[in-house]
């Protein structure tokens, strides 16, 4: 099985991820960190060194690369990976299972607030510009995120809950 997250950037995808692999006994992937590893470079220095577009284009060669290799994961994506390069597309002519966690622009922006110096993107944005960034990027990048084939909502929820809800959609199949 290949299970991949995706969702906005604090949404709870690597977390979820590293629980639901776990209880799946199947190795967790974060996305970022597997390009990290390979490029031998940070995403922040390759955004800086080599350009978001050489970056889009990593992206995109090493999540192919796992796609169609024959080990079994959990994936957890960038919150840009789905909006870029046909990545939706070559995710659903795979026969990986995409899981949008999906979260509003309130519990986003909480959690950006208290992260802000671990996300690049918006530690420099003033606090009273948060709520307009995340909005507008999350109504950018939710047609995309629409097109994952399960979508749990994780607004005020635990994340026990969340998590029971993952797994009770592989337990039907």
């Amino acid at each position: 099985m290949k299970l991949i997250f995706l969702g906005y950037m604090a949404s709870g995808k690597s977390t979820i991820g590293k629980i639901v692999a776990e209880k799946l006994s199947l190795p967790s992937l974060d996305l970022d960190h597997y390009i990290e590893e390979k490029e031998q470079m940070s995403i922040s220095d390759i955004f800086q060194n080599k350009g978001e577009i050489y970056f889009r284009q990593a992206e995109h060669r090493y999540l192919k690369a796992l796609l169609a290799s024959e080990e079994d994961f959990v994936l957890s994506l960038g919150g840009g990976t789905p909006c870029y390069a046909g990545n939706m597309n070559l995710m659903g002519n795979s026969d990986a299972k995409t899981v949008y966690l999906r979260a509003g622009v309130g519990t986003l922006v909480g959690r950006l607030e208290q992260e802000r110096e671990n996300r690049p993107l918006v530690a420099s944005l003033k606090p009273d510009d948060l709520a307009e960034y995340v909005a507008k990027h999350l109504f950018e990048r939710n047609p995309y995120y629409m097109e994952a084939d399960y979508q749990i909502g994780i607004d005020g929820k635990p994340i026990d809950t969340i998590i029971t809800e993952v797994m009770q959609l592989f337990s039907q199949e």
